[in-house]
């Protein structure tokens, strides 16, 4: 390590830049992050048109108590990631199946679990600066093996939402209606929350759990400024998404900063232009 510190002190940006693309680990780091783009852009919409903003924000939030219980006890943080929000998530669709009581339950909830990550961050006996990746994401840390289980479980999410697409956009636009005409829109409902948490914390390996939202709303709300069908909407989103992820990690070689840091900014001027387009438009 310190010989590639010594490396890059006496390169150019541009050539930081080119000399870090050819290591594994950098590699390894851009297939996770192109992954999580298309994740959050084929989710992104669903989110959106179902106004569970705040439900991601709670199953991200879970998703680090999971990881720092499992970075407590000595287990995979990929695994406690996926446990946490996939509780959480459940706990939010079985508390909060009324639009009324969705709020105040997503917060009962995100408060405790939050209680139980400070309490399992500050246990945990080895050095802080892996424990605060848990907060901003540590893109150059995904492993083989964590590159492989997010793509098992994007895989499975896809899947998901492909075989679920119609009632799922049906029950998202008029769940009322849904219901009415069939569609076990209370079953769709969990499957849906169980597919966020896991999204949620395949986002939290890679940007951290304060800014899951960059890449899971954020994208989807500028496809949404600019169109109202659904299928564009995932299009435009998994575009989006892709910019803001992939940009965000190459212009994030050369500083060193968190890659976090250029995906919500890059999310951010998408999201501005896209409403610029859409107020044109109208």
């Amino acid at each position: 390590m310190d010989r590639l510190l010594e490396i890059l002190a006496s390169l150019t940006d541009t050539e930081t830049t080119a000399y870090l693309l050819q290591q594994d680990f950098v590699l390894l780091g851009l297939a996770a992050i192109a992954l999580l783009g298309l994740l959050a852009g084929a989710i992104g919409p669903f989110i959106v048109m179902r106004q569970m903003s705040f439900s991601v924000h709670g199953a991200s939030e879970l998703a680090l108590t999971g990881a720092a219980a499992a970075l407590l006890f000595g287990l995979n943080l990929g695994l406690g990631a996926i446990v946490g929000s996939v509780i959480a998530a459940l706990m939010f669709g079985l508390m909060g199946s009324r639009v009324s009581q969705r709020d105040s339950s997503i917060g009962v909830v995100l408060a405790f679990g939050l209680g139980l990550a400070v309490l399992f961050i500050h246990l945990y006996p080895g050095r802080s600066g892996t424990a605060f990746s848990l907060l901003t994401g540590q893109i150059v840390g995904v492993s083989e093996s964590g590159l492989l289980q997010m793509a098992i479980v994007a895989a499975i999410i896809c899947a998901a939402l492909i075989a679920l697409y119609r009632p799922l956009v049906f029950s998202s636009a008029d769940p009322e209606v849904a219901e009415a005409r069939g569609v076990p829109v209370r079953a769709i409902n969990m499957i849906f929350a169980v597919l966020v948490g896991l999204a949620a914390a395949q986002a939290v390996q890679v940007v951290g759990a304060l800014l899951v939202l960059s890449l899971l709303i954020t994208p989807a709300a500028a496809a949404a400024a600019v169109t109202s069908s659904p299928a564009k909407a995932i299009g435009l989103t998994i575009l989006f998404a892709e910019v803001a992820a992939v940009g965000g990690m190459l212009l994030s070689l050369a500083p060193g900063v968190p890659v976090s840091v250029f995906v919500t900014a890059l999310s951010f001027v998408i999201y501005l232009a896209a409403r610029g387009v859409g107020a044109l438009r109208r």
